[in-house]
């Protein structure tokens, strides 16, 4: 077997996470590993060479051996390595020659129980499904309890029965929804447990701590000894002396005692050799502040993979480069590793920033924008620890009720968008992503392309899906945070107002429908309740409209008839300075009535600063803001969270008519041969085999066989250039429309020839199809973003469709519930219900090509851009027009992510 190259799945190499928060990293076996693997099987226990060989005194050349002349189908090899390539496991499966093969496991003895067999399982099943290898056996010793327990654990189907003196055991390699699930939980844990060597470390050293005050190194230290962490932390200073009552150590291998988390505030040309350090001396954790990497061009980036290589041989994990720390503000911690000047409040949010200077922004105006942390992580560069890492740990942090994001890019947007997904469910994900512009968008080569690179719809449909809270701005994103770290998420779009101003009543009232709420009058009994305490001249239909001389008695009482009505999800409170009544009298009555109901209240105090004091009452706080828009534009943020909450998981759908080996077989002759574009009868075939309706059509290659091409099919036809290259063939003249009768369509053939070879395109024929039913023109495509995966755009189709940008974009694979709104939120939507007394059409069906779409690009990732346009969507049914679907060869799936993604 050729090193770490061909055969099933053997280019695979990933660095995974260990239950502890180390890595390892994951390879093939190859030639060459023969006497590292002796290595490592001489340093293993008698007990484990007993349980592995079955006995003590096994002839450890001989196996090395064996083991590194295993060549895939047939036997396969793979091994975890740590430091420089010192191998830690290995696991290895011998086929019989059939569909079975004996499975095995080494572990070194330090390392067991960390999860490093169950995950090189994973990897071996799905090698062997690969090869064609359907079923795992092994023998156990009977006194081998923790390799049953790794494949009773491992989620695959395991059977097993006894017999002389070992267990035999034997279950399927296909990967089982189980197997997945129990696969991430345990990546799940190691996140919890890398994160925790950050946020709860038993000890912290800084490397490069000053006692020049001002620099980085002396503000971290200052920060961590003012805040009290609870822990030792040690000074790291090749001068000698004393820096902040601390004794300065030489070198991190100086210091006497563990150290967990290492804080690195040197310049970047010595970053690396101080990682090698640590590493020696066992830190678990680097939080790198420098900066000098990725960030600056090459030879930061060079500098930056090579601290990530070290990182990876000495199973660290790496927070940075090119970052300003982390806090956690739990009394049990009191952690501040950063060199900002201000400690945020104690509070219950968890705080990602990609931004260093935002990171010190926030840690300066948490106080003053009421934003209490939990936690606090600036990742700058993110070349370890990811997004996806902390939202699993916040999502177990107990202490932390609402995550806050601020990203600049994504490392693996689909692991996020289930992660947030699934951590949406109990706890709000809030984010504001930069760099919305269409200026770094691709060139594409379709009409779907187009609309999708316009702009960021990749990231809002990512959003979208898994229930992340999108802002446009940071005032906005503080806004929605004020509003869900101290209130209950709304449970539906109601809106109640209670002001003193009839004016900024409305302003709040078009805010709030310009936000998707409901301002709806309210019932006459609530009308009644509010009448009987409010003066003569106030106005009850909502908002209400309590006039200059309300108290703040009415306040209160107001505030909490709303809420007790049932007739509102949530309730403004607008107040506007007058003669008489205070502000900070009419805070603490709104505030008085909040902590009585489970809706959400928020306060709107104009023309003054928010008296936040009397805002707080039995421990419960109410968000005020300046002015009615932002009120109103948080809350609707919030409602349609508490709206995708509400939401019923669906799967995709599953339809058994579909023919997927004949697809594939037609997407592999096209791979053969190179030509990108599938050939109109190819484009027909694939699609109909995944039930997606087209037109009758006959191709042709000269006027005269169009003509009879027309006779055949019966009526008017549709007849269309086919040539290489080219996309928008109205735009050339290259469709003609209607023609009936041989002579009509031999005439429209010529006009066509005519027109692509004026437009500089060499013809190919003809493709000759009957007209289809009028509809509306939509369209419904899959473009293959390289970082985001497959995604499937609908919108307004036809020669119009870039102009009118109208369209809705859902990562796959794609529900029946998202092909609904994706369809109900085109501003074209009202064209399918029948505008201006038209019959409406079948919405249901082009739903349907929406999904089954889907269903094609997930099954088919090969599968690079797809345009079904138009899709004429009528009475009964939509009928694909026209399509193009363009192929290339897909990379590799990878069924288990790498570290960091």
């Amino acid at each position: 077997m050729p090193d770490a190259a061909t055969g099933p799945h053997v280019a695979e190499q990933v660095d995974v996470v260990l239950r502890d928060g180390s890595t390892v990293h994951v390879r093939p076996l190859g030639h060459s590993d023969a006497a590292p693997m002796e290595t490592f099987l001489g340093g293993l226990s008698e007990d484990s060479l007993r349980l592995r060989y079955f006995t003590g005194a096994a002839n450890l050349s001989r196996a090395s051996r064996e083991s590194v002349a295993m060549e895939p189908p047939d036997a396969y090899g793979l091994v975890a390595t740590r430091g420089d390539g010192r191998i830690v496991a290995h696991a290895c499966y011998v086929g019989d020659g059939a569909t079975r093969a004996e499975v095995a496991f080494a572990v070194a003895d330090d390392l067991q129980g960390q999860g490093i067999a169950t995950t090189l399982l994973a990897h071996l099943a799905e090698a062997a499904s690969e090869c064609g290898v359907d079923w795992f056996v092994a023998e156990v010793l009977p006194e081998n309890h923790s390799m049953i327990e790794v494949f009773r654990d491992s989620g695959f189907e395991v059977q097993t029965k006894s017999s002389a003196g070992v267990i035999e055991v034997e279950f399927p390699t296909a990967l089982t929804p189980l197997a997945r699930e129990r696969f991430e939980a345990r990546q799940r844990v190691g996140s919890v447990a890398a994160v925790s060597s950050f946020l709860a470390p038993r000890s912290v050293a800084v490397i490069g701590a000053s006692s020049r005050a001002g620099s980085v190194g002396n503000q971290v230290v200052r920060n961590l000894l003012e805040s009290d962490f609870n822990g030792p932390v040690y000074a790291v200073n090749p001068r000698p002396g004393t820096i902040e009552s601390l004794p300065a150590y030489a070198s991190i291998e100086d210091v006497p005692d563990p150290v967990e988390l290492a804080v690195i505030a040197v310049p970047a040309a010595a970053v690396v050799e101080v990682a090698r350090a640590c590493g020696r001396r066992g830190v678990r954790a680097l939080l790198v502040l420098s900066a000098g990497f990725a960030e600056v061009g090459e030879e930061g980036a060079r500098r930056q993979r090579e601290l990530v290589g070290i990182c990876r041989d000495a199973g660290m994990r790496l927070v940075g480069p090119n970052c300003i720390g982390v806090v956690n503000t739990d009394p049990q911690v009191r952690l501040d590793a950063t060199f900002a000047r201000a400690t945020p409040p104690v509070g219950g949010i968890g705080f990602l920033s990609q931004s260093g200077a935002l990171g010190l922004a926030i840690m300066e105006g948490a106080a003053e924008l009421g934003l209490g942390l939990s936690s606090f992580v600036s990742n700058g560069n993110k070349a370890d620890i990811s997004g996806n890492d902390l939202l699993e740990y916040w999502e177990s942090d107990a202490r932390t009720d609402l995550i806050v994001l601020y990203l600049e890019s994504f490392g693996n947007p689909r692991k996020f968008s289930r992660l947030a997904r699934r951590v949406g469910q109990v706890k709000p994900v809030l984010a504001v992503k930069s760099g919305r512009s269409s200026a770094g968008s691709r060139a594409t080569s379709s009409h779907t392309g187009a609309l999708v690179s316009a702009s960021d719809v990749t990231v809002g449909a990512l959003f979208r899906q898994a229930g992340v809270i999108r802002t446009d701005t940071l005032s906005e994103l503080f806004n929605v945070a004020r509003l869900l770290s101290a209130q209950p998420v709304p449970r539906g779009r109601r809106v109640g107002i209670v002001t003193n101003g009839g004016g900024l009543g409305i302003l709040c009232a078009d805010a709030c429908e310009a936000a998707g709420l409901d301002v709806s009058e309210l019932p006459e009994r609530v009308r009644d309740d509010l009448a009987q305490f409010l003066p003569p001249a106030a106005a009850t239909a909502n908002p209400v409209d309590m006039i200059a001389t309300a108290t703040a008695e009415h306040y209160g009482r107001a505030v909490a008839t709303l809420a007790a009505s049932g007739a509102v999800d949530a309730v403004i409170a607008l107040f506007i300075p007058p003669l008489a009544t205070r502000a900070e009298d009419v805070a603490r009555a709104v505030a008085a009535a909040a902590v009585t109901t489970q809706l959400p209240v928020l306060a709107v105090f104009a023309a003054q600063e928010p008296p936040a004091a009397a805002l707080e009452h039995a421990g419960e706080r109410i968000p005020a803001y300046g002015f009615p828009e932002d009120a109103a534009h948080a809350l609707g943020r919030a409602a349609e969270y508490g709206t995708w909450r509400e939401r019923k998981e669906e799967p995709p759908p599953g339809y058994a008519d579909l023919r997927k080996d004949e697809a594939t077989a037609v997407i592999a002759a096209a791979l053969g041969d190179g030509s990108g574009w599938l050939s109109p009868v190819d484009v027909a075939r694939v699609l109909d085999c995944y039930g997606v309706k087209v037109p009758a059509w006959r191709l042709a290659a000269t006027p005269e066989e169009a003509a009879h091409a027309a006779t055949l099919l019966g009526g008017p036809v549709a007849v269309k250039s086919v040539a290489t290259g080219l996309v928008h063939k109205t735009d050339v003249g290259a469709v003609e429309l209607g023609a009936e009768g041989a002579g009509e369509v031999r005439s429209a053939a010529e006009r066509v020839r005519s027109a692509v070879r004026s437009a500089g395109f060499q013809g190919d024929g003809f493709l000759v199809q009957r007209m289809a039913p009028p509809g509306v023109e939509m369209l419904v495509g899959v473009v293959h973003d390289p970082l985001f995966g497959p995604l499937v755009a609908c919108g307004a189709g036809g020669t119009t469709a870039e102009l009118l940008g109208d369209a809705s974009v859902r990562l796959t694979p794609v529900t029946r519930g998202d092909a609904r709104e994706m369809v109900r939120s085109l501003r074209t939507y009202p064209l399918l219900r029948g505008y201006r007394g038209a019959e409406p059409l079948s919405v249901s069906a082009l739903e349907e090509v929406v999904t089954r779409l889907s269903a094609l690009v997930e099954d088919h990732p090969e599968i690079a851009e797809a345009d079904l346009n138009p899709v004429l969507v009528g009475r009964d049914d939509a009928t694909v027009v026209d399509a193009r679907i363009r192929v290339e060869q897909a990379p590799p799936r990878r069924p288990w992510p790498s570290v960091g993604a």
